[in-house]
């Protein structure tokens, strides 16, 4: 079975900074585009960034200039630097994976969230 476990959130200032971790790990042939999304209390949950396998990645406009995704294909993680930090960032994040198990088909996966609250 695949998973992905994510690591780093917590409680922050506003201008301060986390760094988000998701590592895949199971049954794992290929992992295609990856990701991070957010859900805050009462909304929808909605992308942040994205990264592909060939490091190409996209952004919100909320978050650019201020987080950075990166990937390690050797440890199957991705990784979301969040710099200058507002309250508004203040959600759940989840990781997203499009990973091929075997099937040759890349079918998505998703962490089980992490919370990141940014409060004074």
């Amino acid at each position: 079975q695949v998973q992905l476990a994510e690591s780093g959130g917590g409680l922050v200032q506003p201008g301060g900074s986390l760094r988000l971790s998701c590592a895949a790990s199971g049954r794992i042939f290929s992992i295609n585009a990856m990701g991070w999304y957010r859900q805050a209390p009462g909304k929808k949950r909605e992308l942040v960034a994205t990264i592909t396998g060939d490091d190409s990645t996209n952004y919100a406009d909320s978050v650019k200039g201020r987080f950075t995704i990166s990937r390690d294909n050797a440890k199957k993680t991705v990784y979301l630097q969040m710099n200058s930090l507002k309250p508004e960032d203040t959600a759940v994040y989840y990781c997203n994976a499009g990973i091929n198990a075997g099937s040759g088909r890349f079918n998505d996966y998703w962490g089980q969230g992490t919370q990141v609250t940014v409060s004074s």
